[in-house]
């Protein structure tokens, strides 16, 4: 369910909310991901603009989505990133006080091979030594899915190493394919150019969506990336800026006008939904906007 620009103006915004529950921490902490991915280098660059506008932001790494939401849910983390379907499950299922400030771009998930494997789709998996990401990444509860929807004839032997290790892992021989969700390029698959190959996934598309809801889309990874000659199609899934409920309404607001003036200078990835744009910014589906994104929405929109 995306928001449209008549609801996102018909929104109200709660006195309480509005308010921020409180006044704004000395420090924004500012959660992000793995080392090589896409979520650490555009947290260090939006860490940057938001210091440029006289916040004080600390930089936490993290493994990721599921980590970065129970921090901000739990108070010990301010603002930072998460896969659509993770943030989806904070709400629906665990109910975690979190909110969106928005969408922000499109990852994509990569089934990552060496480029002589023999395994050419998702039912190769079977049997086979596969790391499905960190535990407390977003990749891992994505690959778990995936894996799950699969019916393989035989489980396969499963790590969860995170980006770097599962890197190093499949250079070593130590596993035969692993899971990686991030925007296109993602930086440490890049550097390997013609020693990758991806996985083509858009086959799961619809049974995901049947089973866990419309928060996956069929998206493409295109020519060129990684070396590959052609396309590559698999599962898109949108990444979202969040942060705690409790956020003053006037710190989310300021961090999303940081977020769009600075945005050619933050360059989220480039592949097609990698984009900074209001209008897109919105469509968070279950997970509920900010009132200080709501109110920052209001004003561009007019």
């Amino acid at each position: 369910m995306s928001i449209t620009r008549r609801t996102l103006l018909g929104l109200p915004l709660a006195a309480a909310a509005c308010s921020g529950g409180g006044t704004p921490a000395a420090e924004l902490r500012l959660v992000t991901g793995q080392a090589g991915g896409a979520y650490g280098q555009l947290g260090d660059r939006l860490a940057a603009e938001l210091r440029r506008d006289g916040l004080r932001v600390k930089v936490l790494p993290t493994a990721a989505s599921v980590q970065n939401l129970t921090m901000m849910a739990e108070g010990r983390a301010d603002v930072g990133f998460a896969l659509a379907d993770t943030a989806d499950d904070a709400i629906r299922v665990r109910r975690q006080a979190v909110s969106a400030l928005g969408r922000v771009y499109m990852n994509y998930v990569h089934l990552v091979v060496p480029a002589g494997s023999a395994i050419t789709g998702v039912g190769g998996l079977a049997g086979r030594r596969v790391s499905i990401g960190a535990q407390g990444s977003g990749t891992a509860v994505t690959a778990t899915r995936v894996l799950s929807v699969a019916r393989l004839e035989r489980p396969p032997e499963l790590r969860r190493l995170e980006l770097d290790a599962s890197v190093a892992a499949l250079r070593a021989g130590e596993v035969e394919a692993f899971f990686w969700s991030g925007g296109v390029p993602t930086p440490a698959l890049e550097a390997l150019g013609g020693e990758i190959r991806l996985v083509p996934l858009d086959a799961m598309v619809t049974v995901l969506r049947r089973e866990f809801g419309p928060v996956y889309e069929h998206g493409t990874v295109p020519a060129g990336a990684y070396g590959a000659a052609r396309p590559v199609a698999t599962i898109g899934t949108p990444s979202y800026l969040m942060c705690r409920t409790s956020l003053p309404a006037d710190v989310a607001y300021t961090i999303l006008d940081t977020v769009f003036r600075a945005r050619d200078r933050l360059q989220a990835p480039s592949a097609p939904g990698g984009r900074l744009d209001p209008r897109y910014a919105i469509g968070t589906g279950v997970v509920p906007l900010h009132p200080g994104a709501v109110r920052y929405y209001r004003s561009v929109y007019g």
